[in-house]
């Protein structure tokens, strides 16, 4: 008997080795499978990466060739640097438009520019403690500066350009907004 039990015993063995072997060429596999895996997904991020670095890259770069071109046109008559053909690539505006612009004509220089929109609603906003509509301030600013006719929409975006830059605070009153003016530490 004991040559019989010790022959089941070493088939117990076998089979468990054998069991063994095969669960661990599974584990095996599978293992591979998921590194596999994890490879295409480094290689996925690893893209992700480089075109989110370039795409800060553009967005840091410098500005546009469009842009100086601009600025040739400001500064003819003056020695520049840059050939008075700077906009040729760009349709020209009629010289009336330039020169209500200040662009072009010799009598508009001594003219000062006109304040921005924005600086005209903080003055308002300034000169009063209380919050205040965006219509109240569209018809003080028609009324103060008739030559500005800015609609109701470009006046809410004004403000809440104003508001996006911390200059000016939105405040809801029931159903309305309102705007105040953000006092700084040196007022």
């Amino acid at each position: 008997m004991p040559s019989h039990s010790a022959e089941t015993l070493r088939l117990r063995y076998v089979e468990q080795a054998a069991s063994d072997l095969k669960e661990n060429r599974r584990r095996q596999k599978e293992l591979f499978d998921k590194l596999k895996m994890l490879k295409q997904e480094e290689a996925l991020l690893t893209d992700i990466l480089s075109l989110t670095e370039r795409l800060n890259d553009l967005t840091e770069a410098p500005p546009l060739p469009e842009q100086p071109q601009e600025e040739a046109t400001f500064t003819r008559g003056r020695s520049s640097g840059k050939p008075a053909t700077a906009t040729a690539g760009k349709a020209r505006r009629p010289a009336a438009t330039r020169s209500a612009k200040g662009f072009g004509k010799a009598g508009t220089q001594g003219k000062q520019r006109q304040p921005l929109l924005g600086e005209l609603l903080t003055e308002l906003l300034a000169a009063s403690d209380k919050p205040r509509l965006a219509k109240e301030l569209r018809d003080e600013l028609l009324e103060k500066h008739p030559d500005r006719t800015p609609t109701p929409q470009v006046v809410r975006n004004t403000l809440e350009a104003l508001v996006a830059k911390g200059r000016i605070r939105r405040h809801r009153q029931q159903r309305s907004v309102v705007y105040t003016r953000v006092k700084s530490d040196a007022q």
